[in-house]
This record gives structure tokens, sequence and C-alpha cells, in this order.
């Protein structure tokens, strides 16, 4: 998964949540956050193999 995919999943969970917050339904509320963690997780993991990739390993 790209880095972009990442943000896109972020942000999703970021729509998910506000929409949670507001119609007072936890359960969208908490999925929105699981989804935010799990796109920024994958981002970081993206950004370390990037890293990893390069010459010279930095």
């Amino acid at each position: 998964m790209g880095k972009a995919k990442a943000k896109g999943k972020q942000a999703k969970g970021q729509m998910k949540e506000s929409a949670g917050k507001a119609m007072g339904a936890r359960g969208m509320q908490a999925e929105g956050r699981g989804e935010q963690i799990a796109g920024a997780t994958q981002e970081a993991m993206q950004k370390a193999a990037d890293q990893v990739r390069k010459p010279g390993g930095r």
C-alpha cells in the first residue's frame, strides 16, 4: 500500500469519526479512530521501507 492510500485511509477515518460524533454513534467514532491509526501505521511502514530502499540505507 502506498503513502497516498494510507493518507486516504486516515482521511476516511477522520470523516467517519466526525460523523459518529455528530450522530452520537460511539461505534462509528471508534471505527473511524481505528482507520486513522491503521492508516498512520501503514504510512510509517511505507516510509521505513522507502528508507531501506534508498542507496546507502538512509
